[in-house]
């Protein structure tokens, strides 16, 4: 392998589960339908792009069997259809009423022609299955999909609970078989949470290959003596590479450009009540239309129009900038160490699209740029680490860290948060005791002990901590917790009485239903 430098994307794509089927239209799924229109469908329309026009493309990305599960629900999918009719018809709306106004009628009937193209590109192209096209570029060896946790659980908090870790784990690779049909060989762990005992659980679920942040190799035992522009190797053999803390920090800045469109400033929130039409909700609640005509602005406050044309010019700026920047500490790199240089470059997918509109866009000029001749090579980490010789990496072990607020656990541990996790591992040490007392139990027993799994599971998900340190949602991240925890403790209590009632397990596997093939037995203690 020559010496060139190595560029490797990863996208991490994660929503925490939110499915309501008892509400019409809850502000929590439109996370989801605004990441399917925003981050996804246009993701796959470059790659689209791309491979249409022979541009060559490597982009890595880790789906959490959590978002994967509801990509594929039939309610929410269908609830994603109507919100996009929903959109379409305020669009036409809108259209009608600017007819006087250039400028804005113009920019309105690009918006409305976007999403009326990927509602088309999302049921014809897609057949309404977005996995469907990750498994698409996948097959053609473009596209490298990670595996993750199950439900996005900070694992280094669930070490020493081996049941909740090999639940965690199971699910993961058994849904990934499921989706794609073979065996995933790198582990994305959930916000880069490490810790030296995930070393032997990435082990003995023969994964390949990790990602952990730079500080984690910065300050290993021993320190990494390529830092993190080069592979090492854990005491169990685990290959790990590092995130380019500089890439992520480029892309924010660049992400905040004046000419942006602004994330905020919705049309749902700007218009007069008897303008809104299908999004004005019950009791007059407004909610986000998709329709913003403001550009971010040089004080963020979003004064002035949105140029689209304006922004694609900066993105294709943008793209050669974040190469040169990437080729500048690359080439610095090779000149210190032996091997070709990684910078891998790992991105909250929503953060290219639907907190970034203009994101997927930049990922097309930046291969399209690359394309040029620019001294640099495009690999996702399997190719990248195949054609190396890993006898020669150095063994280290990453010191604890994570890609959270100041990089270790305060995010999902502090005094806003703590008061959860005495209730959770109650709960783990609970569901492995009924897990062992009841294992061969069939019929209305078994569908018990398989949705008290599904309750901790969902209970284990980093987000709603995560919510909570950032006072984002944080009642209904609040409610989310105590909810499952109530659930468990009702199932739990029910199979010690013998008592269960079926009513009321029917209505709740209708609506918590992740991981439909759920065996509560994955909590079974390892002998």
């Amino acid at each position: 392998m020559s010496n060139q430098p190595v560029l490797s994307l990863i996208l991490y794509g994660h929503l925490p589960f939110v499915r309501h089927p008892e509400k019409q239209l809850p502000y929590q799924e439109l996370w989801l339908f605004q990441s399917i229109s925003e981050t996804y469908i246009p993701l796959l329309e470059v790659f689209d792009h791309l491979d249409r026009d022979l541009i060559p493309f490597r982009v890595s990305i880790s789906l959490s069997p959590a978002l994967m599960h509801m990509l594929s629900d039939e309610l929410l999918i269908q609830r994603y259809l109507d919100y996009t009719d929903k959109q379409i018809e305020f669009g036409a709306q809108e259209l009608e009423s600017s007819s006087e106004d250039k400028q804005l009628h113009s920019l309105i009937m690009n918006f409305y022609n976007r999403i009326v193209g990927k509602r088309l590109f999302f049921t014809e192209r897609l057949e309404k299955n977005i996995l469907k096209g990750f498994d698409y570029y996948q097959k053609k060896g473009r596209l490298e999909i990670l595996a993750t946790a199950a439900t996005h659980a900070f694992l280094p908090f669930y070490t020493s609970y081996p049941e909740a870790m090999q639940a965690q784990f199971e699910l993961a690779i058994s849904t990934y078989k499921t989706e794609f049909g073979k065996v995933p060989g790198g582990f994305w762990p959930p916000e880069l949470g490490w810790n030296e005992d995930l070393d032997t659980w990435l082990r003995n679920y023969n994964f390949t290959y990790t990602i952990v942040d730079a500080h984690a190799l910065a300050f290993a035992r021993p320190p990494a003596e390529k830092g993190c522009f080069y592979p090492v190797k854990t005491p169990q053999g685990i290959i790990v590479l590092g995130r380019d803390f500089y890439a992520s920090e480029d892309i924010l800045m660049m992400s905040l450009d004046p000419a942006f469109r602004h994330r905020q400033r919705d049309q749902g929130f700007e218009l007069p009540h008897d303008r809104l039409g299908p999004f004005l909700g019950t009791e007059g609640s407004r909610s986000e239309t998709g329709y913003k005509y403001w550009a971010t602005g040089e004080d963020g406050s979003g004064k002035e129009i949105y140029n689209h044309a304006l922004a694609m010019e900066k993105v294709k700026s943008q793209a050669q900038t974040f190469i040169e920047n990437r080729l500048s500490k690359l080439e610095e790199a090779s000149s210190l160490i032996e091997g070709p240089p990684l910078s891998l470059c790992a991105f909250d997918a929503d953060s290219l699209g639907r907190f970034w509109y203009e994101g997927p866009e930049f990922i097309e000029a930046l291969f399209r740029e690359a394309a040029k001749g620019a001294n640099l090579q495009f690999m996702t980490p399997t190719e990248y680490l195949c054609k190396l010789d890993s006898t020669a990496f150095q063994t280290a072990a990453p010191e604890f860290s994570s890609l959270g607020e100041n990089g270790y656990a305060e995010m999902w541990l502090d005094a806003s948060n703590d008061w959860l996790y005495r209730h959770t591992m109650r709960a783990i040490e609970r569901m492995a005791e009924i897990a062992e007392r009841f294992p061969d139990d069939t019929g209305l027993k078994e569908r018990a002990l398989n949705q008290a799994a599904r309750e901790l599971m969902l209970v284990l998900a980093s987000d709603w901590s995560k919510m909570l340190y950032k006072q984002e949602d944080h009642d209904y991240a609040r409610n989310r917790i105590e909810s499952s925890l109530r659930n468990f403790t009702t199932i739990y209590e029910a199979l010690g009485s013998s008592y269960i009632n079926t009513e009321w397990l029917t209505h709740l596997e209708k609506r918590n239903n992740i991981f439909p093939s759920i065996n509560y037995r994955i909590f079974r203690r390892k002998q």
